[in-house]
């Protein structure tokens, strides 16, 4: 039986010390390839992972927890189940527009990183998953770090960080081919191949995967095609591995959501993206409007990862890591826009008042640095310290594929160009010391200094100007981040710590140049967040019963807080606020009752809170008011779940179930601006063959929202008064009621 004990964030944390991993003196030759492999791999991580006396709060999970329930969906979707974490999506099925929240944090807050290198975006901080296809079947192994975290490299973790790494290539030849269908014509193709260990020295291993869905919601569409190649190179005491992965990436833009109003009118599925009125539409709105819509209402990308990777044991006690690489990124939304006021197009005439039109809104990534890091290891000493520094230049541009009534001459050129560069560098110290037998301390510093210039026009018309936005950032930043704690452990099974800790984090792009929207100051400019946060937390682990308890109090000043508002793209807009704080605490537990039965379950109580809000939205109905202590947005005070796992003799059965309390969209708690609270269930169903002339041959079927919920993920709104009278405008993004995915998958 896989376990699947990290779902409830209560794992074994093995796999992380250089110190426990030591090759056995009495093990054959291919396992000791295997294991010394598998040692000098570990320093990979070692810099940014937390290990079993690291007084945080996290969870570990295995590539064989992955795998399980890896049928197509994207990352957030399969980490839905851990402590304090929230799946959002927007096409209903979990892939597509995926992204997630720790402790109502969202995830540009969140630090992503794939063997030590930052996967979010520099400029937005956003993971985008469907820009990195199938990355899942990718991953050796995954943690989640709850609050601050330790020192990483890229954007600051403010309520958690997803450190991943890459699957190891086999020292024996083999692969394996997965197959998935299931509603909504959901499917997924991959084959993969590794050729173990070649001459005593070489492997190298490769994977292409397809993902196609139609989406629950209407033109919901996913087209995601990836890869994944890697080269090592292995000697004993070194390993050298070429990394390249990424794919391409089309959906249709269904960020808008829809109202509740619609969804009566319309049904659950109906949302606006591409839709444009026309006297000979074949579909008829609820007051007689005919309407038709644009096939072509898409985000297509293209991204490249690639990461060149040295590890190196120089004895017992040293060892090293280097890292460079580099991202290449290009894409464009396409869309189709109705009656479009030409006045906020500065490359077309103004003679004419409003047209419809087809629109690209454009982007090119480069992202490249140097990542380093090394280690020493002494019988009750570990010393880590390394840094990195990293470049991001991406250029932003608008172009118009047609316009009605004009030629293609009359509508040439860019209506928006502007370029952004990004300066990022850090250094950091660990240390972990044993210094009696019972008690561990823990220490980390990092410095990180940022500078951050954009310039230009931004895509914003400015209607109080009668001009194009203009982007004009240049910032530095120098950031100190202390973070120390002690671990306590009375006896093999108990474990106590505690930790304090310094974050600070840099605003986002949208921060600087979006504020202009809802701000009455248009000079003002977004501060840099800062937040110390306690830990407070016990574990108890045993054979067939774990349990933990983590306490949390997250105390910030200027915290960048969504408004319920959104931009053109549907980025957040955010807003700092003096003073805020999050505080909870999050319980876990798992018991193996028997051979054949599994159970667990968490849970997070927590409580998130502005102290003395000032609403500072200008055309709020409340602006300019002291509302006094209001729960921050997006940001639930109950998240619940749970498991039973059956499994005997390949067969496996497992029930999953998952509870989000309510959640507003605002900061001034206005019920008619909230998602109400939801309960889903899943049910895997898998059974696995085994035989000698193939590995494993595994059946799979879940079922998804097993009992018909009707329920909305994620959604958006704002509050504004107009001649008088005042107006709630709400957004959602409903998922799919019932539906299935099956599996199956051939290793060998």
């Amino acid at each position: 039986m896989v376990s699947v004990l990290a779902a409830v964030g209560v794992v074994s944390t093995n796999g992380t010390n250089l110190c426990d991993n030591r090759v056995a003196g009495n093990l054959e030759e291919p396992q000791q390839d295997s294991m010394r492999l598998y040692e000098l791999q570990t320093i990979e991580v070692t810099a940014t992972r937390a290990g079993e006396q690291t007084p945080i709060a996290f969870t570990n999970l295995s590539k064989e927890e992955i795998a399980d329930r890896n049928y197509g969906l994207d990352i957030p979707s399969l980490l839905a189940l851990t402590p304090s974490m929230v799946a959002t999506n927007e096409t209903g099925i979990g892939i597509g527009g995926t992204s997630m929240r720790l402790r109502g944090t969202d995830a540009t807050r969140l630090n992503v990183t794939m063997n030590g290198v930052a996967m979010n975006n520099p400029d937005s901080h956003a993971m985008y998953w469907y820009d990195t296809p199938d990355v899942a079947s990718a991953v050796g192994d995954m943690q989640i770090q709850r609050g601050a975290g330790t020192s990483t490299h890229g954007t600051g973790a403010f309520g958690g960080a997803i450190s991943m790494t890459s699957s190891s290539p086999a020292t024996d030849f083999g692969g394996d081919v997965s197959m998935s269908y299931g509603s909504y014509n959901t499917q997924k193709q991959a084959v993969h191949l590794s050729s173990g260990l070649l001459g005593d020295h070489w492997m190298v291993d490769a994977r292409l995967t397809h993902i196609g869905s139609e989406g629950y919601v209407d033109r919901g569409a996913t087209d995601l095609k990836s890869y994944f190649l890697q080269g090592a190179y292995y000697d004993g005491r070194t390993v050298v591995k070429l990394l390249s992965f990424g794919g391409k990436a089309k959906t249709y833009l269904t960020y808008d959501g829809v109202s509740r109003a619609d969804m009566e009118r319309y049904g659950r599925r109906y949302h606006t993206g591409g839709q444009y009125t026309t006297e000979y539409g074949p579909h008829m709105l609820a007051d007689g409007t005919r309407v038709d819509y644009y096939d072509d209402q898409t985000d297509n990308y293209l991204q490249l990862n690639n990461q060149l990777l040295i590890s190196h044991q120089f004895g017992e006690r040293w060892a090293m890591n280097l890292t460079g690489f580099y991202t290449y990124g290009y894409g464009y939304y396409k869309q189709y826009k109705d009656d479009a006021w030409l006045m906020g197009y500065n490359n077309l005439p103004t003679e004419i008042e409003t047209a419809d039109l087809i629109r690209q809104k454009k982007m090119e990534n480069h992202f490249g640095g140097l990542n380093a890091t090394f280690n020493y290891t002494a019988r009750n000493l570990e010393l880590l310290f390394g840094g990195s520094y990293s470049f991001y230049n991406s250029p932003h541009w608008g172009t118009l594929d047609w316009v009605e009534g004009m030629t293609p001459a009359e509508h040439a050129g860019r209506w928006y160009d502007n370029n952004v560069e990004k300066h990022d560098a850090n250094l950091f110290a660990k240390v972990n010391w044993k210094f009696t037998q019972k008690l561990n301390l823990f220490a980390d510093l990092q410095y990180r200094f940022v500078n951050y210039h954009a310039w230009g026009t931004n895509d914003n018309y400015d209607w109080t100007t009668y001009e194009m936005q203009p982007v004009a950032v240049d910032k530095q930043y120098h950031f100190l981040n202390p973070h120390i704690g002690l671990s306590y452990t009375p006896s093999e099974r108990h474990n106590l710590y505690f930790s304090f800790a310094i974050a600070q984090k840099e605003p986002t792009r949208a921060d600087f140049t979006d504020r202009y929207l809802f701000s009455s100051d248009r000079e003002m400019q977004p501060s840099p967040e800062l937040l110390f946060d306690y830990e407070l937390g016990y574990r108890y682990t045993a054979p067939r019963l774990q349990l933990a308890a983590n306490l949390y109090y997250m105390s910030y000043r200027d915290q960048l807080i969504h408004t319920g508002m959104v931009n053109d793209s549907s980025d957040a807009l955010n807003v700092n606020v003096p003073e805020s704080y999050r505080c909870g605490i999050e319980l876990s537990a798992a018991w193996q009752a028997t051979k054949w039965f599994t159970l667990g379950a968490n849970t997070t109580l927590s409580r998130n809170m502005i102290r003395d809000y000032v609403d500072l939205l200008s055309e709020s109905p409340t602006y300019g008011q002291n509302l006094g202590d209001k729960r921050i947005s997006y940001s639930p005070e109950v998240l619940a779940g749970g498991f039973l796992d059956f499994h005997i003799k390949g067969f496996e059965a497992v029930v999953r179930t998952t509870y989000v309390g309510e959640q507003y969209f605002t900061n001034t708690e206005n019920e008619a601006l909230m998602l109400d609270a939801y309960c889903v269930t899943n049910l895997d169903l898998s059974y696995t063959l085994r035989s000698k002339a193939l590995k494993s041959v595994r059946f799979g079927l879940t079922l998804y929202n097993l009992f018909n919920a009707t329920y909305e993920s994620n959604g958006y709104g704002y509050s504004y008064m107009y001649e008088g009278k005042r107006y709630d405008e709400a957004f959602y993004f409903p998922q799919a009621p019932l539906h299935a995915l099956a599996n199956v998958t051939v290793k060998f």
